[in-house]
């Protein structure tokens, strides 16, 4: 879940994007799992869904938890991070599905991104789509 203000818009990397809605300092955390807004989901539970519903859309949004090896789904608008070989923030493993924290102060209206390969078990699979 999100812990700091931010908003959507046009991202220069890829689609929409995630961008401060404040001043963000150093150190700041930024998002945290929380049980109720974000989403694990099994293997054998997303296969199940898939038989019946169509995620490709979804799919996108979804990341392997390298903590705890389950798919994990931002129940907000966190899930529109990009991804940055030269990330603000900082991914952790810390807590139940690590956290998201400013690694340098984030000015108003610039995009928020993260290095997906610090959180998704998963990254070397699409690593060169992104670069």
């Amino acid at each position: 879940m999100l812990l700091v203000k931010t908003k959507l818009g046009l991202s220069k990397i890829s689609g929409i994007g995630l961008f401060a809605d404040q001043f963000i300092p150093k150190d700041t955390i930024i998002w945290k799992y929380t049980e109720g807004v974000d989403v694990k989901i099994t293997d054998e539970k997303l296969a199940e869904l898939e038989k019946e519903y169509p995620l490709e859309g979804l799919k996108k949004y979804l990341y392997r938890s390298k903590s705890s090896n389950l798919h994990i789904l931002c129940g907000d608008d966190g899930r529109f991070i990009n991804h940055s070989f030269e990330p603000n923030t900082l991914d952790t493993s810390e807590d139940d599905e690590g956290f998201t924290v400013a690694a340098r102060d984030i000015q108003p209206d610039e995009e928020i991104t993260s290095d997906y390969n610090g959180f998704d078990k998963d990254f070397e699979k699409y690593r060169e789509m992104l670069m």
